[in-house]
């Protein structure tokens, strides 16, 4: 059993409630939805005190379970209008499950910035937040730690959150306490910040309670064995997350000037200095950490610690979706530049991808030439400051295109594309058409697919299938990549859950998780007034050829939907 937490900002009043059994293997994404849409929250102003911000931590959260301590931020969302599930590594889960606590929900909003304090013992309390306004969250945590110790977990909304600023994410704490780790896309900052809520300071405590620890203890073994045994699995620790730019360069679906490109550098004669192989050597040899766990038990590891020319960290991590939004796609190819200004981006605590979006779109405007870092910086500065030019920057892509009149504008429900062409990595890209989170990757990614010769509905039945097991996922509180085990041994995970809680989960619980949760969330998208139109590719990506492939998008909303809404109803019958 553990408690959830119902608090109102309005009275600073906590209503706990005990969720137990098959309550604790419907967390994540799928209670988010499933609170969401029954309460309303589809037809209220995200802006709106009665929009709930809801975390919710995995059955597994405090344990040595590797990748099984993420933790999923949900509300309306402020940037797309719809329903959003941010999802985050980082210690605030693992926190969460030591304290036995599966989530909180905040109701309403605070009169004042406060810091809400979940301690191990004792009531929580809500403490002024006067002293952490307004600065960057490095040195706000660093305020923050001094006062509440180094054995917490920090929430933390940055200062372009503070003032509603729409590409805000909420930073959390790293397995070494740097706010570094976000919750990122959506405007779930902003959303916070309406709240009045500065940070949330949780304790780190001891491993919970399970129904059958012993066995789970042997399962998470076993898990962990399988994944050190797979292949993908020790590439990707072994170069971490920007061996996917390697992949998508090679194959042309690179991010590359506002999407006007596929490839940086032609792969046949030259490297790619914006890869995982280029930046994991230089790395080393400066004395930097080239794996790096992001949550604790992870044994994939594929975060880094970037250190600069003086073999000094410059920034952790340096992530492949930065690499590209923030760096091919604003027309950087030296790795020490986007990791300068990542350093920059975790310190106000917004959206790495939505920020390099809508700073390339001012470039394709002709307001910068492609590379130039000191305009990038300059505009993050006034982003930081909150001038009148920052403001509107801070309201995200669509919005800042929509001001300036801009025609190529890469975004879908408003909420910038990932770094993935939709003309050549085509199953993720009709993953951002079709889901419900915005033009998200996370939600149903497969890079590496073959498209060649695939008709649109055996391309959407491969997005539908990978979508289900993130949807599961992000449901479980497991990282995504978890998938070289978790996609495939289902048996394993239901064991698992089964041993954790208690319950008497079947074969097909996972996948059914899945389903439900695309499910509700189309569902709220459809309550919210969201239609077909909103799920199409900005034009741009069906009237311009890419190169070096040449491919234009081939796949439109309508036929999409149609065969989603075929197999999803097939899969309930």
């Amino acid at each position: 059993m553990r408690t959830y937490l119902h608090i109102n900002l309005n009275d600073q009043t906590i209503i706990s409630e005990d969720m137990q059994g098959e309550q604790l293997a419907r967390v994540g994404r799928h209670f988010i939805a499933k609170t969401l849409l029954e309460c309303g929250a589809a037809t209220i102003d995200p802006w709106s005190p009665e929009n709930p911000l809801i975390f919710s931590a995995g059955p597994f959260a405090g344990t040595n379970f590797s990748n099984a301590n993420r933790l999923s931020v949900g509300c309306k969302s402020p940037l797309t209008g719809g329903i959003k599930e941010a999802n985050t590594g980082g210690t605030f889960g693992f926190a969460l499950g030591q304290l036995e606590i599966a989530g909180f929900t905040l109701n309403g909003a605070s009169s004042e910035w406060v810091v809400i304090r979940i301690p191990k013992e004792g009531p929580i309390t809500f403490d002024t937040a006067e002293p952490y306004m307004g600065k960057g969250n490095i040195e706000a945590a660093a305020l923050l730690h001094e006062k509440y110790g180094d054995k917490v977990s920090l929430a933390l909304c940055g200062p372009v959150g503070e003032y509603g600023g729409m590409i805000s994410g909420i930073a959390f704490s790293d397995v070494e306490n740097r706010p570094v780790r976000l919750a990122a896309r959506g405007g779930v900052g902003a959303v916070m910040g309406s709240k009045k809520v500065k940070a949330i300071v949780a304790d780190k405590h001891k491993m919970p309670t399970f129904h059958e620890r012993k066995k789970l203890m042997t399962g998470i073994k076993e898990y962990g064995a399988r994944m050190a045994a797979d292949p993908a699995a020790q590439n990707m620790g072994r170069q971490g997350t920007a061996l996917v730019a390697d992949l998508t360069n090679l194959l042309g679906g690179l991010p590359v000037n506002n999407f006007s490109g596929g490839q940086l550098v032609d792969p046949k004669k030259e490297r790619l200095k914006m890869g995982g192989d280029f930046i994991r050597e230089q790395n080393l040899e400066r004395g930097g950490e080239t794996t790096h766990a992001c949550m604790p038990g992870c044994l994939i590891k594929c975060s880094n610690v970037y250190a600069d020319e003086n073999g000094e960290e410059l920034v952790s991590p340096l992530e492949y979706e930065t690499i590209c939004l923030l760096g091919t796609n604003c027309g950087i190819s030296e790795p020490d530049e986007v990791a300068y200004l990542n350093a920059i981006v975790n310190d106000l605590g917004v959206d790495t991808i939505e920020t390099g979006a809508l700073l390339a779109i001012l470039m394709d405007d002709g307001q910068a030439e492609y590379g130039d870092v000191k305009f990038m910086e300059d505009a993050l500065l006034d982003i930081r400051k909150g001038t009148e030019r920052g403001r509107l920057l801070a309201q995200g892509t669509a919005r800042v295109g929509e001001h300036y009149g801009i025609k190529r504008v890469p975004v879908v429900k408003k909420q910038a594309i990932s770094a993935y062409d939709p003309r050549v990595i085509e199953v993720t890209g009709i993953t951002m058409m079709m889901t419900a989170q915005g033009a998200d990757h996370t939600t149903g990614n497969l890079p590496a697919f073959e498209c060649k010769d695939k008709t649109t509905e055996e391309l959407t039945e491969a997005s539908l299938g990978v979508q289900i097991n993130s949807a599961a996922a992000d449901s479980l509180g497991l990282c995504v990549f978890g998938r070289y085990v978790t996609d495939v041994a289902h048996d394993l995970m239901v064991t698992a859950l089964n041993d954790a809680l208690g319950t008497d989960l079947g074969p097909t619980f996972i996948n059914d998780l899945g389903r439900e949760t695309l499910e509700l969330e189309i569902e709220f998208n459809k309550a919210a007034g969201f239609g077909l139109e909103d799920d199409e590719l900005p034009s741009f990506f069906y009237d311009e050829p890419l190169a070096p492939t040449n491919k234009t998008a081939r796949h439109h909303a309508g036929d999409v939907n149609n065969y989603r809404r075929n197999w999803l109803d097939q899969r309930s019958a």
